[in-house]
């Protein structure tokens, strides 16, 4: 769930470095009295998310801004619709009309991304996850995007599971050994995934007993298959690395239970979202 505290920090901060000193132009063209009417209006077709983080950007600087929702978060909405309406103070209003955009065209862009990659899993039993390859400070909000589109979220920081990449495996001189003891050591409730990139490698992961998942990383779809009849139920079995909309479907079908998705978050496309004004 998206906390409150989050999205205030995300817009508190952004507001301070778009008008660290206020809105010049607001304030010197726009008349004290103005009162503005905007609507939220969808250039594009998409997948919505954000709703909570546009309601607290248009309202931080004056809250007696209202912001009436038309859509919620995960509504699916076609171009031209109206997916939120704004009646307040027009300094304020376009103080922060772009930091309200900013935040919600990324977050419904990855949204509706996501939704797409979840389409192509579907009938398949694939889970589609992101990573923690985000945007930095902005992790909480893109990964309730995630959700928003259909998917799931990874382990949310360095602090919530264990993770053994490849980088880890490389210094580490008995695999193994090293699993075991971290299983002895963790409390019962820790997670423990284990990634690999060779077929070779799984012995020493399985030996362990310690692995609840698996992560087959840069596989082929043949190694794909071969990696899941080794592991044979020992662990969730997760397929990663390049995957894209014209691979994933694919990999679903080799029987993987989950999908890790970087694309959801690094490179995703912001949505085309307008912020139409007229003032009286």
């Amino acid at each position: 769930m998206l906390e409150r505290r989050h999205v205030q920090r995300v817009v508190d901060m952004a507001l301070e470095e778009d008008a660290p000193f206020g809105d010049l132009t607001s304030q010197t063209l726009v008349p004290e009295s103005a009162v503005a009417h905007a609507d939220l209006v969808a250039r594009e077709p998409g997948v919505f998310a954000g709703a909570d983080v546009f309601e607290v950007a248009m309202t931080t600087l004056d809250p007696s801004v209202t912001v009436t929702l038309q859509v919620a978060d995960g509504d699916h909405f076609e171009r031209g619709a109206v997916l939120a309406r704004v009646v307040g103070p027009a300094r304020w209003v376009l103080q922060a009309e772009r930091v309200a955009l900013n935040l919600v065209q990324r977050m419904t862009g990855i949204a509706t991304l996501t939704a797409t990659y979840v389409m192509a899993v579907a009938g398949t039993g694939a889970r589609v996850v992101d990573t923690r390859k985000t945007t930095p400070g902005l992790r909480a909000l893109e990964r309730h995007a995630v959700r928003c589109g259909g998917g799931h979220n990874h382990r949310y920081s360095l602090s919530d599971a264990v993770m053994a990449k490849d980088n880890h495996l490389a210094v580490i001189p008995d695999v193994t050994a090293a699993l075991r003891q971290a299983r002895l050591d963790l409390p019962h409730t820790t997670h423990i995934e284990v990634e690999v990139d060779r077929l070779d490698q799984l012995d020493a992961v399985l030996e362990s007993g310690a692995a609840g998942t698996i992560m087959l990383d840069n596989f082929s779809l043949d190694d794909l298959r071969a990696g899941i009849a080794k592991i044979d139920g020992r662990a969730l079995v997760e397929a990663s690395g390049g995957v894209t909309l014209d691979t994933i479907g694919e990999i679903a079908r080799t029987g993987v239970d989950v999908i890790s998705v970087g694309a959801l978050t690094h490179s995703v496309r912001a949505l085309d979202l307008g912020l139409d004004i007229t003032v009286s």
